[in-house]
């Protein structure tokens, strides 16, 4: 079974979405038509579910590097909070949060 390491190593943000989208595409017109072709096997379904979390991974982590660069640009924590769409303290502790995670 293919895992979310693995595939983390095999895979850019863009390659892995553009493999989630192509797998979860062919799955929702299964659903929908039978002339769209057949449902996804059991391992093309973990495949899809293992990019879920590469996909999360990896926007996570540019997340993280954006945070940086902005702060290192002069931006403060309220204008990041308001670029997430959040407050400046959650945005501060999710990225403190991410960052001991990270050391742990």
């Amino acid at each position: 079974m293919i895992t979310p390491d693995e595939l983390e190593q095999q895979h850019t943000l863009s390659t892995a979405t553009t493999r989630y989208d192509e797998l979860r595409m062919r799955d929702a017109l299964a659903s929908v038509t039978q002339e769209a072709g057949k449902p996804l096997s059991r391992p093309e379904m973990l495949e899809l579910l293992a990019l879920s979390e590469v996909v999360s991974r990896k926007a996570g982590y540019g997340r993280q590097v954006m945070i940086r660069s902005a702060r290192s640009a002069g931006a403060s924590w309220t204008q990041i909070g308001a670029a997430l769409g959040t407050t400046k303290q959650a945005a501060w502790e999710a990225h403190h949060r991410w960052a001991s995670e990270q050391t742990d």
